[in-house]
Protein backbone atom coordinates (compact mmCIF):
# COMPACT_ATOMS: atom_id res chain seq x y z
CA UNK A 1 0.00 0.00 0.00
CA UNK A 2 2.58 2.13 1.09
CA UNK A 3 4.89 1.44 -2.04
CA UNK A 4 1.80 2.01 -4.77
CA UNK A 5 1.04 5.47 -2.70
CA UNK A 6 4.70 6.69 -2.96
CA UNK A 7 4.83 6.18 -6.43
CA UNK A 8 1.86 7.35 -7.43
CA UNK A 9 2.30 10.83 -5.72
CA UNK A 10 5.74 10.73 -7.64
CA UNK A 11 3.91 10.73 -11.30
CA UNK A 12 0.80 13.18 -10.56
CA UNK A 13 2.23 15.77 -12.55
CA UNK A 14 3.03 13.74 -15.47
CA UNK A 15 0.56 13.50 -17.31
CA UNK A 16 -0.63 16.96 -16.91
CA UNK A 17 2.03 19.10 -18.17
CA UNK A 18 0.43 20.57 -21.00
CA UNK A 19 -2.00 21.76 -18.06
CA UNK A 20 0.64 23.27 -16.07
CA UNK A 21 2.64 24.46 -19.36
CA UNK A 22 -1.15 26.59 -19.78
CA UNK A 23 -1.61 27.70 -16.29
CA UNK A 24 1.66 28.92 -15.15
CA UNK A 25 2.97 29.84 -19.04
CA UNK A 26 6.06 27.66 -18.72
CA UNK A 27 7.81 25.59 -21.51
CA UNK A 28 7.95 21.66 -21.60
CA UNK A 29 10.93 21.51 -20.02
CA UNK A 30 10.38 23.71 -17.27
CA UNK A 31 7.00 21.98 -16.77
CA UNK A 32 9.06 18.35 -16.59
CA UNK A 33 11.09 19.65 -13.89
CA UNK A 34 7.98 19.27 -11.25
CA UNK A 35 8.77 15.19 -12.16
CA UNK A 36 12.72 15.91 -12.06
CA UNK A 37 12.34 18.26 -8.39
CA UNK A 38 10.59 14.80 -6.90
CA UNK A 39 13.41 12.81 -8.59
CA UNK A 40 16.40 15.17 -7.42
CA UNK A 41 15.10 15.07 -4.14
CA UNK A 42 14.67 11.27 -3.72
CA UNK A 43 18.25 11.20 -5.47
CA UNK A 44 19.79 13.38 -2.50
CA UNK A 45 18.19 12.33 0.29
CA UNK A 46 18.16 8.08 -0.51
CA UNK A 47 21.18 7.06 0.92
CA UNK A 48 20.69 9.10 3.98
CA UNK A 49 17.54 6.61 5.01
CA UNK A 50 19.35 3.89 3.85
CA UNK A 51 21.77 4.76 6.57
CA UNK A 52 19.48 5.45 9.23
CA UNK A 53 17.50 2.18 8.63
CA UNK A 54 20.48 0.34 9.46
CA UNK A 55 21.35 2.03 12.26
CA UNK A 56 17.89 2.91 13.93
CA UNK A 57 14.93 0.52 12.65
CA UNK A 58 13.74 0.10 9.33
CA UNK A 59 9.80 0.04 10.39
CA UNK A 60 10.60 3.39 12.37
CA UNK A 61 12.20 5.18 9.24
CA UNK A 62 9.21 3.65 6.80
CA UNK A 63 6.22 4.73 9.15
CA UNK A 64 7.36 8.19 10.10
CA UNK A 65 8.60 9.05 6.37
CA UNK A 66 5.14 8.19 5.32
CA UNK A 67 3.45 10.10 7.42
CA UNK A 68 5.01 12.92 6.72
CA UNK A 69 5.02 12.78 3.05
CA UNK A 70 1.12 13.18 3.42
CA UNK A 71 1.66 16.78 4.05
CA UNK A 72 3.67 18.31 1.11
CA UNK A 73 1.02 16.36 -1.19
CA UNK A 74 -1.72 18.09 0.58
CA UNK A 75 0.06 21.94 -0.10
CA UNK A 76 0.91 20.73 -3.36
CA UNK A 77 -3.31 21.18 -4.08
CA UNK A 78 -2.70 25.01 -2.82
CA UNK A 79 0.38 25.94 -4.75
CA UNK A 80 0.00 29.86 -5.80
CA UNK A 81 2.88 29.59 -8.30
CA UNK A 82 5.07 27.50 -10.19
CA UNK A 83 8.15 27.89 -8.09
CA UNK A 84 5.97 27.00 -4.98
CA UNK A 85 4.69 23.86 -6.61
CA UNK A 86 8.63 22.81 -7.49
CA UNK A 87 9.53 23.44 -3.69
CA UNK A 88 6.71 21.61 -2.64
CA UNK A 89 7.23 18.81 -4.89
CA UNK A 90 11.09 18.48 -3.93
CA UNK A 91 9.40 18.57 -0.03
CA UNK A 92 7.66 15.37 -1.38
CA UNK A 93 10.69 13.69 -2.77
CA UNK A 94 12.63 13.92 0.24
CA UNK A 95 10.08 11.75 2.31
CA UNK A 96 9.57 9.45 -0.31
CA UNK A 97 12.40 7.47 -0.16
CA UNK A 98 11.59 6.26 3.46
CA UNK A 99 9.92 4.21 2.03
CA UNK A 100 11.03 2.94 -1.10
CA UNK A 101 15.03 3.08 -0.05
CA UNK A 102 14.23 0.93 2.74
CA UNK A 103 11.39 -1.40 1.67
CA UNK A 104 14.33 -3.71 -0.31
CA UNK A 105 16.30 -4.10 2.88
CA UNK A 106 13.58 -4.90 5.19
CA UNK A 107 12.63 -7.91 2.91
CA UNK A 108 16.13 -8.68 2.78
CA UNK A 109 16.30 -8.98 6.53
CA UNK A 110 13.10 -11.17 6.41
CA UNK A 111 13.16 -13.92 3.95
CA UNK A 112 15.68 -16.02 2.83
CA UNK A 113 17.43 -15.34 -0.12
CA UNK A 114 15.26 -17.95 -1.96
CA UNK A 115 12.58 -15.98 -1.49
CA UNK A 116 13.71 -12.81 -1.55
CA UNK A 117 13.65 -12.16 -5.22
CA UNK A 118 10.18 -12.88 -5.33
CA UNK A 119 9.36 -10.83 -2.69
CA UNK A 120 11.26 -7.91 -4.07
CA UNK A 121 9.56 -8.49 -7.65
CA UNK A 122 6.35 -7.87 -5.91
CA UNK A 123 7.31 -4.70 -4.50
CA UNK A 124 8.83 -3.54 -7.96
CA UNK A 125 4.99 -4.47 -9.22
CA UNK A 126 3.74 -2.40 -6.27
CA UNK A 127 5.63 0.31 -7.48
CA UNK A 128 4.55 0.16 -11.21
CA UNK A 129 1.19 -0.13 -9.83
CA UNK A 130 2.06 3.16 -7.87
CA UNK A 131 2.99 4.49 -11.04
CA UNK A 132 -0.21 3.83 -12.81
CA UNK A 133 -2.40 4.41 -10.18
CA UNK A 134 -0.93 8.10 -10.68
CA UNK A 135 -0.96 8.64 -14.01
CA UNK A 136 -3.86 6.99 -14.92
CA UNK A 137 -5.67 8.75 -12.12
CA UNK A 138 -4.73 12.15 -12.73
CA UNK A 139 -5.97 12.73 -16.41
CA UNK A 140 -9.96 11.79 -15.24
CA UNK A 141 -9.65 13.96 -12.22
CA UNK A 142 -7.41 16.55 -13.47
CA UNK A 143 -10.43 16.51 -16.32
CA UNK A 144 -13.12 16.68 -13.81
CA UNK A 145 -11.91 18.70 -10.94
CA UNK A 146 -8.94 20.03 -12.08
CA UNK A 147 -4.79 19.20 -11.56
CA UNK A 148 -4.63 20.44 -7.98
CA UNK A 149 -7.57 17.62 -7.10
CA UNK A 150 -5.19 14.92 -8.14
CA UNK A 151 -2.87 15.82 -5.05
CA UNK A 152 -5.69 15.55 -2.79
CA UNK A 153 -6.77 11.89 -3.99
CA UNK A 154 -3.13 11.35 -3.71
CA UNK A 155 -2.55 12.45 -0.36
CA UNK A 156 -5.59 10.17 0.81
CA UNK A 157 -3.54 6.96 -0.52
CA UNK A 158 -0.73 8.17 1.03
CA UNK A 159 -2.13 9.04 4.11
CA UNK A 160 -3.70 4.85 3.88
CA UNK A 161 -0.61 3.57 3.12
CA UNK A 162 0.99 5.31 6.45
CA UNK A 163 -1.53 3.73 8.57
CA UNK A 164 -1.13 0.11 6.59
CA UNK A 165 2.54 0.45 7.50
CA UNK A 166 1.99 1.40 11.11
CA UNK A 167 -0.40 -1.60 11.90
CA UNK A 168 1.01 -4.20 9.94
CA UNK A 169 5.21 -3.85 9.89
CA UNK A 170 6.83 -6.30 12.35
CA UNK A 171 7.70 -3.93 15.42
CA UNK A 172 11.49 -4.99 15.62
CA UNK A 173 13.98 -5.50 12.94
CA UNK A 174 15.22 -9.11 12.66
CA UNK A 175 18.98 -7.82 12.91
CA UNK A 176 21.36 -6.10 15.21
CA UNK A 177 21.07 -2.13 14.10
CA UNK A 178 24.36 -0.63 13.49
CA UNK A 179 25.43 2.54 14.48
CA UNK A 180 25.32 5.29 12.48
CA UNK A 181 28.82 5.92 11.89
CA UNK A 182 29.25 2.25 10.89
CA UNK A 183 26.39 2.69 8.42
CA UNK A 184 27.28 5.36 6.65
CA UNK A 185 30.93 4.10 6.43
CA UNK A 186 29.75 1.03 4.93
CA UNK A 187 27.68 3.06 2.39
CA UNK A 188 30.85 4.15 0.93
CA UNK A 189 32.05 1.08 1.03
CA UNK A 190 30.12 -0.04 -1.75
CA UNK A 191 31.40 2.40 -4.00
CA UNK A 192 34.51 0.49 -3.94
CA UNK A 193 32.53 -2.55 -5.64
CA UNK A 194 32.95 -2.72 -9.49
CA UNK A 195 29.93 -5.50 -9.66
CA UNK A 196 27.70 -2.80 -7.04
CA UNK A 197 28.57 -0.17 -8.96
CA UNK A 198 27.63 -1.84 -12.04
CA UNK A 199 24.04 -2.60 -10.78
CA UNK A 200 23.90 1.06 -9.53
CA UNK A 201 24.86 2.02 -13.14
CA UNK A 202 22.02 -0.35 -14.51
CA UNK A 203 19.45 1.78 -12.37
CA UNK A 204 20.74 4.72 -13.56
CA UNK A 205 19.95 4.05 -16.93
CA UNK A 206 17.13 2.23 -16.74
CA UNK A 207 15.46 5.20 -15.00
CA UNK A 208 16.71 8.09 -17.29
CA UNK A 209 15.30 5.81 -20.28
CA UNK A 210 12.26 5.23 -18.36
CA UNK A 211 11.30 8.96 -17.74
CA UNK A 212 12.45 10.40 -20.84
CA UNK A 213 10.22 8.62 -22.18
CA UNK A 214 6.91 9.07 -20.37
CA UNK A 215 7.63 12.80 -19.11
CA UNK A 216 7.61 13.97 -22.78
CA UNK A 217 5.11 11.26 -24.37
CA UNK A 218 2.08 13.74 -23.48
CA UNK A 219 3.70 16.14 -25.76
CA UNK A 220 4.50 13.84 -28.48
CA UNK A 221 0.38 12.13 -27.96
CA UNK A 222 -1.18 15.97 -27.98
CA UNK A 223 0.89 17.57 -31.05
CA UNK A 224 -0.87 17.88 -34.77
CA UNK A 225 0.26 14.38 -35.43
CA UNK A 226 -2.38 12.69 -32.73
CA UNK A 227 -4.05 15.32 -30.93
CA UNK A 228 -5.28 13.17 -28.24
CA UNK A 229 -7.14 14.79 -25.34
CA UNK A 230 -5.24 15.00 -21.65
CA UNK A 231 -7.90 12.26 -20.31
CA UNK A 232 -7.30 10.27 -23.32
CA UNK A 233 -3.68 10.86 -23.07
CA UNK A 234 -3.77 9.44 -19.95
CA UNK A 235 -4.76 6.22 -20.61
CA UNK A 236 -2.08 5.20 -22.32
CA UNK A 237 -0.31 4.94 -19.29
CA UNK A 238 -2.60 1.61 -18.51
CA UNK A 239 0.65 0.09 -20.96
CA UNK A 240 2.58 -0.41 -17.21
CA UNK A 241 0.11 -3.21 -16.74
CA UNK A 242 3.31 -4.95 -18.75
CA UNK A 243 5.21 -3.91 -15.68
CA UNK A 244 2.98 -5.74 -12.95
CA UNK A 245 2.87 -8.76 -15.14
CA UNK A 246 6.72 -8.73 -15.97
CA UNK A 247 7.91 -7.90 -12.10
CA UNK A 248 6.56 -11.38 -10.80
CA UNK A 249 7.46 -13.46 -14.22
CA UNK A 250 10.87 -12.10 -13.84
CA UNK A 251 11.45 -12.90 -9.88
CA UNK A 252 10.53 -16.48 -11.06
CA UNK A 253 12.61 -16.58 -14.23
CA UNK A 254 15.72 -15.23 -11.88
CA UNK A 255 15.58 -19.11 -10.28
CA UNK A 256 16.32 -20.60 -13.36
CA UNK A 257 18.57 -18.04 -15.56
CA UNK A 258 21.32 -16.25 -13.72
CA UNK A 259 20.25 -12.59 -12.96
CA UNK A 260 22.37 -11.18 -15.25
CA UNK A 261 20.86 -12.63 -18.34
CA UNK A 262 17.51 -11.60 -17.29
CA UNK A 263 18.72 -7.78 -16.90
CA UNK A 264 20.09 -8.16 -20.58
CA UNK A 265 17.23 -9.33 -21.99
CA UNK A 266 15.09 -6.74 -20.18
CA UNK A 267 17.28 -3.90 -21.26
CA UNK A 268 17.46 -4.94 -25.16
CA UNK A 269 14.32 -5.44 -24.84
CA UNK A 270 13.39 -1.57 -23.22
CA UNK A 271 15.49 -0.34 -26.34
CA UNK A 272 13.46 -2.39 -29.05
CA UNK A 273 9.98 -0.75 -27.65
CA UNK A 274 11.60 2.82 -27.54
CA UNK A 275 12.20 2.33 -31.40
CA UNK A 276 8.92 0.64 -31.73
CA UNK A 277 7.31 3.77 -30.63
CA UNK A 278 8.92 5.68 -33.59
CA UNK A 279 6.38 4.43 -36.00
CA UNK A 280 3.26 6.62 -37.10
CA UNK A 281 0.27 4.55 -36.65
CA UNK A 282 -0.82 5.26 -32.91
CA UNK A 283 -1.19 1.23 -31.94
CA UNK A 284 2.09 0.56 -32.79
CA UNK A 285 3.28 3.13 -30.44
CA UNK A 286 1.37 1.81 -27.79
CA UNK A 287 2.89 -1.65 -28.70
CA UNK A 288 6.62 0.09 -28.26
CA UNK A 289 5.38 1.12 -24.83
CA UNK A 290 4.32 -2.18 -23.93
CA UNK A 291 7.71 -4.06 -24.80
CA UNK A 292 9.41 -1.07 -23.09
CA UNK A 293 7.67 -1.37 -20.43
CA UNK A 294 7.97 -4.77 -19.65
CA UNK A 295 11.49 -4.77 -20.90
CA UNK A 296 12.60 -1.94 -17.93
CA UNK A 297 10.57 -3.87 -15.67
CA UNK A 298 12.05 -7.18 -16.21
CA UNK A 299 15.74 -5.36 -15.63
CA UNK A 300 14.38 -3.46 -12.41
CA UNK A 301 12.39 -6.57 -10.99
CA UNK A 302 15.88 -8.22 -10.77
CA UNK A 303 18.36 -5.32 -10.00
CA UNK A 304 17.62 -4.66 -6.46
CA UNK A 305 17.53 -7.96 -5.13
CA UNK A 306 20.94 -8.22 -7.56
CA UNK A 307 22.37 -5.39 -5.25
CA UNK A 308 20.91 -6.79 -2.04
CA UNK A 309 22.34 -10.22 -2.63
CA UNK A 310 25.58 -8.93 -3.69
CA UNK A 311 25.88 -6.83 -0.57
CA UNK A 312 27.86 -8.24 2.20
CA UNK A 313 27.02 -5.86 5.07
CA UNK A 314 25.12 -2.36 5.32
CA UNK A 315 22.50 -3.36 3.16
CA UNK A 316 20.28 -0.45 3.75
CA UNK A 317 22.66 1.18 2.54
CA UNK A 318 23.40 -0.56 -0.93
CA UNK A 319 19.54 -0.11 -1.29
CA UNK A 320 19.72 3.29 -1.23
CA UNK A 321 22.88 3.63 -3.00
CA UNK A 322 21.08 2.09 -5.53
CA UNK A 323 18.18 4.15 -5.62
CA UNK A 324 20.47 7.64 -5.10
CA UNK A 325 22.00 6.09 -8.68
CA UNK A 326 18.32 5.44 -9.94
CA UNK A 327 16.97 8.83 -9.24
CA UNK A 328 19.96 10.69 -9.97
CA UNK A 329 19.31 9.19 -13.52
CA UNK A 330 15.70 10.15 -13.27
CA UNK A 331 16.80 13.57 -12.93
CA UNK A 332 18.31 14.27 -15.92
CA UNK A 333 15.81 12.08 -18.14
CA UNK A 334 13.26 14.18 -16.80
CA UNK A 335 15.21 17.18 -18.25
CA UNK A 336 18.24 16.21 -20.58
CA UNK A 337 15.36 14.59 -23.16
CA UNK A 338 13.52 17.53 -22.95
CA UNK A 339 16.15 19.42 -24.54
CA UNK A 340 16.37 16.78 -27.24
CA UNK A 341 12.41 16.97 -27.34
CA UNK A 342 12.65 21.24 -28.69
CA UNK A 343 15.88 20.54 -30.89
CA UNK A 344 14.64 16.94 -32.63
CA UNK A 345 10.87 15.98 -31.35
CA UNK A 346 10.16 12.70 -30.68
CA UNK A 347 12.40 11.08 -32.16
CA UNK A 348 15.34 13.04 -30.39
CA UNK A 349 13.83 11.84 -26.97
CA UNK A 350 13.92 8.73 -28.38
CA UNK A 351 17.44 9.03 -29.33
CA UNK A 352 17.79 9.81 -25.79
CA UNK A 353 16.47 6.65 -24.47
CA UNK A 354 18.34 4.38 -26.22
CA UNK A 355 21.77 5.17 -25.89
CA UNK A 356 20.78 5.24 -22.04
CA UNK A 357 19.65 1.38 -22.61
CA UNK A 358 22.87 0.97 -24.49
CA UNK A 359 25.10 2.42 -21.67
CA UNK A 360 23.08 -0.37 -18.96
CA UNK A 361 24.09 -3.25 -21.09
CA UNK A 362 27.76 -2.44 -21.38
CA UNK A 363 27.80 -1.83 -17.56
CA UNK A 364 26.07 -5.03 -16.83
CA UNK A 365 28.50 -6.58 -19.55
CA UNK A 366 31.87 -5.12 -18.55
CA UNK A 367 30.99 -4.82 -14.51
CA UNK A 368 28.23 -7.04 -12.88
CA UNK A 369 30.45 -10.17 -13.62
CA UNK A 370 33.44 -8.76 -11.51
CA UNK A 371 33.62 -11.13 -8.18
CA UNK A 372 33.65 -8.94 -5.06
CA UNK A 373 36.90 -7.49 -3.84
CA UNK A 374 35.97 -9.21 -0.43
CA UNK A 375 35.61 -12.66 -2.43
CA UNK A 376 39.27 -11.74 -4.26
CA UNK A 377 41.12 -11.06 -1.03
CA UNK A 378 39.06 -14.09 0.52
CA UNK A 379 40.91 -16.09 -2.43
CA UNK A 380 44.07 -14.72 -2.16
CA UNK A 381 44.32 -15.25 1.15
CA UNK A 382 43.62 -19.01 1.19
CA UNK A 383 45.78 -18.98 -1.83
Amino acid sequence: MATVACYADMYLTQPVLPELSREFGVAPAQAGLTVAAVVFAIAVTSTSYGALSDAWGRRRVMVTAAALLVVPTVACALAPSFRWLLALRALQGAFIPGVTAVSVAYAGDRWPPDRLTRVVAGIMGAAVAGGLLGRVMAGPVTAAFGWRATFLVGAAATALGAAGLARELAPADARQPLGLRRAYAGVLGHLREPRLVGAFLIGACLFFGWMGLFTFLPYHLTSARYRLPTALVSSVYLVYAAGVVASPVAGRLVQRVSPRAVMAAGLAAGALGAVLTLAGPLPIVVLGLVVFVGGAYTAQAVAPSFVNASARTAKGGANALYLTFYYVGGTFGASVPGLAWQRGGWPGVVAACVAAQAAALAANALLCGRRLRRDQNASSNAR
